[in-house]
C-alpha cells in the first residue's frame, strides 16, 4: 500500500505528534472492543514535520459501511475508561485543546472545554455575553452532564464527516482530537455538519442507545465546536453559538 505523507502546516510543532498518538489510541481501543470493521491508519513514522501513513483508496459511504461505523463506534464507546479528560494537551482542529485528568465530567466540560473557548473570544462584548451565561448556569450544566453520563469513553473528539473515510471494505477514522468523555459528545458532532446516514444512528442505538436527554446535550456539546469555529473563522459561526448557548441559558 502506498504511503500518504501529511505535512505539518500549523504553527504548532507538536500537532502531528498529538495526531499520531490519537490514532494509535483509537486503534488500541477498537482492538480492546473487538472491533475490526472500523479501522485506523497505522502510523509508519511521525516527526514534527511529517506524519507517514498508508494511503486509503476511496470507496462508497454505503449503508452497510455506515452500519459498520455505527456499530463499531458504539462498541468502542462502551469500553469503560478510568477518568475523564486526558493526560496531556493536544489539538482540536487548528486550536490547542487543554486537558487534565479528573473524575468530574461536568466540571471538566464546563471549564476546560466551554470555558477555555469562551476565554479565547476576542470581541469583549461577545466574550462577556457567553461568560455570563456560563457563570450563571455552570453548576446546573455540570450537574446535568454528570447525571446523564454513565462512564468515561474514549472519544474521537472531532467526529465530523470529513474525518471518516471509506474504502471498499468499510470505514476509517482519521484526524482525531482524542480525550475521555461522554460518548454522546462524539455523536453530537456527527450531526453538526451532516454526512452521517440514518443507518449509522440506527446501528449505534442498537448497540448502545443514546440517553433521553441527548437532544439537549447535542446543543451543549456542539457549542464547544461552534465556539472553536467562531474563534478560528469569524462571525458566520456566532449565530450557531448563540443558539447552542440558549439551550444552556434555559436550563
Amino acid at each position: 500500500m502506498a504511503d500518504y505523507i501529511k505535512i505539518n502546516s500549523t504553527s504548532f510543532p507538536d500537532a502531528l505528534l498529538y495526531e499520531a498518538r490519537g490514532l494509535e489510541l483509537l486503534a488500541q481501543t477498537l482492538r480492546d472492543a473487538g472491533v475490526s470493521e472500523v479501522r485506523v491508519p497505522r502510523v509508519r513514522s511521525v516527526s514534527e514535520r511529517e506524519l507517514v501513513m498508508p494511503r486509503i483508496s476511496p470507496g462508497p459511504a454505503s449503508e452497510a459501511a455506515m452500519t459498520m461505523l455505527g456499530e463499531g463506534l458504539a462498541r468502542m464507546h462502551a469500553v469503560r475508561q478510568a477518568q475523564y479528560g486526558f493526560d496531556s494537551d493536544n489539538m482540536i482542529g487548528l486550536s490547542p485543546q487543554k486537558n487534565r485528568l479528573t473524575d468530574d465530567w461536568g466540571e471538566f466540560f464546563v471549564e476546560d472545554r466551554l470555558g477555555v473557548q469562551v476565554g479565547m473570544i476576542r470581541n469583549p462584548q461577545v466574550r462577556t455575553e457567553f461568560a455570563t451565561v456560563l457563570g450563571n448556569k455552570g453548576d446546573t450544566l455540570a450537574q446535568l452532564l454528570n447525571e446523564h453520563c454513565e462512564h468515561p469513553s474514549l472519544l474521537h473528539g472531532d467526529l465530523w464527516s470529513g474525518n471518516v473515510l471509506f474504502d471498499n471494505a468499510g470505514p476509517w477514522l482519521i484526524d482525531p482530537a482524542v480525550y475521555y468523555g461522554d460518548r454522546e459528545a462524539d455523536i453530537a458532532m456527527t450531526e453538526l455538519f451532516g454526512g452521517f446516514s440514518t443507518a449509522f444512528y440506527r446501528a449505534y442505538d442498537q448497540i448502545y442507545p443514546r440517553t433521553q436527554v441527548y437532544n439537549t446535550k447535542r446543543a451543549i456539546y456542539n457549542l464547544y465546536h461552534t465556539l472553536n469555529h467562531y474563534n478560528l473563522f469569524g462571525t458566520s459561526y456566532l449565530e450557531p453559538c448563540r443558539r447552542n448557548l440558549g439551550v444552556i441559558g434555559r436550563l
